[in-house]
């Protein structure tokens, strides 16, 4: 039987089996790429030999992953997030980096080995953390925030660093070589964004006119494959490249097309980059070397955590949303392997400096997901605490919600909850809006709003907005865990207040249901329902069938609105008839 063929079926049984649990587990498919590659490797099966054609190909994973990562980047957004960016991004690594190199030197590694190391555990984990703060939701959160802004200038960091770390394999030449490629990436910089930027918006415009999905991604292969060429060609890296190309793409109209096409390749050629990093892992060396494995954990865990507190706290954060930053960063990144690989290449680590730090940094990734979640946990208890000790600001609350009853208690001040604060004000009905953004806050009270910092799931604080005055309550963010919470507080108060509660979709209907919520509106189901109704009404339609038919849709879930809607549909019949049905509303983020 064919040898290559034999390979590639057993890593695809192994990727589909290991991806299909970790996914269950609700892991990153990273580890399992990682587990396969310690498992098929050299020093464990041995099913997989180290070849330069597989470490080739390993290597476009990275080049995709570069490029898609200069797509998320855009000068405006840059200045926009340039305080934590580089504020908090900058004195991160750069003190990562310093202090291990302290420390390293202390266990007579030279200052040059100790030096990349820090660069290695600088980097923290964008494909963990990332995935793990979407899914909760916690993207657009305050620790949320301050994490994605790390973790974008880590991203920029890696540029120089691809330079930094083979430079200082020689350090008798350290100046001119750090010098020339200095000179290099400016050249390379000023001709591919000067020249290319225009030549490139104008040529994926001509390539989108031909109506081709086959050119467009045959084009996307192309572009990311030439520019990476003409950086090595020009003595930098492959990456440089291919996030070059993606920072170009990022300020045109294709860039969301180009991340969907470009997707799949990335994917699969990075799971095989981590299969081959996992291959690298020698358990007997590690076994031997035991302690210092643990040392490495230790220090990206629980050093690397502690500094990201301490500079969190300096930057201003609460200690809850410090707490739940440092958390989030206190790990490993997919950027750190590559770097570790290079300066093993480079000869700048030895052996048995790589297999140690291998090990701890595959072992902070896993735990990382465990981390972040008690993290979650324990910080909502700080947030709880933080607001008992701040009576000044329930105070606030209180003597906002005062002199008014009969009102509606508004969770959230996002898009949603400023449409919904729109239709109350021009019903004449009082209202209060709790939210956790305090520069939208600061911008709703400037503008003469009731709308007050304070967490909707927390009992003081709603009790505090007047809730056992209050004639309805509107949760208008699609967060469950922090809903039910909502709910669990107001039923225990009061059993008939109505609540209206925003879900994404209709999944956690019956449990928001159970929960208590009066009435849950999917905005999913709201927006398709709307959808239809415009496309049946350019089509023709009869309004007062198309309305029926919504109805009749909508009844199926909503049981208490049926007359409602029923009335409304008949008030329109008369008045409205042969005009269009209302634009549907955009789908809206948490706030």
């Amino acid at each position: 039987m064919n040898e290559g063929l034999r390979l590639v079926l057993l890593l695809l049984t192994a990727a589909v089996l290991a991806v299909a649990l970790v996914r269950i587990l609700r892991l990153p498919s990273m580890l399992a790429y990682l587990a396969i590659g310690i498992a098929v490797g050299p020093h464990a099966l041995d099913w997989m030999e180290e070849s330069a054609q597989t470490g080739r190909l390993a290597e476009f994973g990275v080049v995709f992953l570069m490029f898609s990562i200069g797509l998320e980047f855009s000068l405006p957004r840059l200045i926009a997030m340039r305080w934590q960016v580089f504020g908090l991004g900058g004195v991160q690594v750069v003190v990562t980096m310093l202090t291990t190199m302290v420390i390293a030197y202390f266990g007579d590694i030279p200052w040059q080995a100790g030096l990349a190391l820090g660069a290695i555990f600088a980097m923290s984990s964008t494909a963990i953390v990332a995935r793990l703060l979407s899914e909760k939701l916690d993207l657009h959160s305050a620790s949320g925030r301050r994490t994605m802004s790390v973790l974008l200038f880590q991203d920029l960091a890696v540029v120089p660093l691809l330079i930094l770390i083979p430079a200082l394999a020689d350090t008798s030449r350290l100046a001119a070589t750090l010098g020339t490629a200095l000179a290099q990436s400016v050249a390379v910089l000023l001709l591919v964004i000067v020249a290319g930027r225009p030549l490139i918006r104008r040529w994926f415009d001509f390539v989108a006119r031909r109506k081709s999905a086959e050119l467009f991604m045959l084009n996307v292969l192309w572009l990311t494959m030439m520019l990476a060429f003409i950086t090595e060609w020009a003595g930098l890296s492959l990456s440089l490249g291919a996030f070059l190309g993606g920072m170009l793409i990022s300020e045109t109209m294709y860039r969301h097309q180009v991340e969907a096409d470009i997707r799949p390749f990335r994917d699969v050629l990075l799971g095989l980059f981590f299969i081959t990093i996992g291959a690298q892992l020698d358990l007997a060396i590690v076994w031997l070397r035991i302690e210092w494995v643990a040392l490495v954990l230790l220090g990206l865990v629980a050093g690397k955590g502690l500094l990201m507190l301490l500079v969190s706290r300096l930057a201003g954060a609460d200690t809850s949303v410090a707490f739940r930053t440092a958390a989030q960063l206190a790990q490993a990144g997919e950027f750190g392997f590559v770097l570790l690989t290079l300066a093993s290449e480079s000869r700048l680590l030895a052996p048995e400096v790589v297999q140690p730090s291998l090990a701890g940094m595959l072992l902070s990734m896993l735990a990382a997901p465990f981390i972040i979640e008690r993290a979650r946990a324990i910080g909502e208890r700080m947030s709880r605490d933080d607001w008992m000790r701040r009576a000044a600001g329930l105070q606030e609350i209180a003597a906002r919600a005062m002199n008014i009853e009969g009102h509606a208690i508004v969770c959230g001040y996002g898009r949603t909850g400023q449409s919904i604060a729109r239709f109350l004000s021009k019903e004449k009905i009082p209202f209060i809006a709790l939210d956790m953004d305090a520069h939208r806050v600061q911008q709703a009270i400037t503008a003469g709003e009731n709308v007050v910092f304070g967490n909707a799931d927390r009992r003081e604080v709603l009790l505090a907005a007047g809730l056992e005055r209050a004639r309805i309550v509107v949760v208008t963010y699609p967060d469950v865990p922090s809903v039910l919470k909502v709910l669990g507080i107001v039923r225990s108060h009061d059993a008939e207040l109505p609540v209206v509660v925003r879900a994404a979709d209709d999944a956690n209907l019956e449990e928001l249901k159970r929960a208590g919520a009066t009435e849950v509106v999917p905005e999913v189901l709201e927006g398709s329902l709307m959808l239809a109704a415009q496309t049946l009404t350019r089509l023709d339609v009869p309004l007062r069938r198309v309305l029926r038919d919504v109805e009749d849709a909508r009844e199926q879930r909503y049981d208490l609105l049926r007359e409602r809607y029923r009335d409304a549909a008949a008030t329109n019949d008369a008045a409205d008839a042969g005009e269009g049905a209302a634009a549907p509303t955009a789908e809206e983020a948490k706030p």
